[in-house]
């Protein structure tokens, strides 16, 4: 990936694991809750690097919620 792309990436918890996902715009902010679909809703912990090598995009970590 490019340290030119936009966008944002999360993280997102599941039963079996982690996945990441592509979105446009800005990242969500801290303890913003999302509605993921399959995923269900899930919580913002915290906004942080992109885990993926010579990825300059921001990414949102976040865990189930209830």
């Amino acid at each position: 990936m490019s340290t030119t792309a936009t966008g944002h990436l999360l993280f997102i918890w599941t039963p079996t694991g982690y996945r990441l996902q592509e979105r446009e715009g800005p990242p969500p902010a801290v303890g913003e809750k999302l509605d993921l679909g399959e995923f269900g809703r899930q919580e913002v912990q915290k906004v942080g690097a992109s885990p993926l090598p010579g990825d300059g995009r921001p990414c949102a970590f976040l865990t189930a919620g209830p």
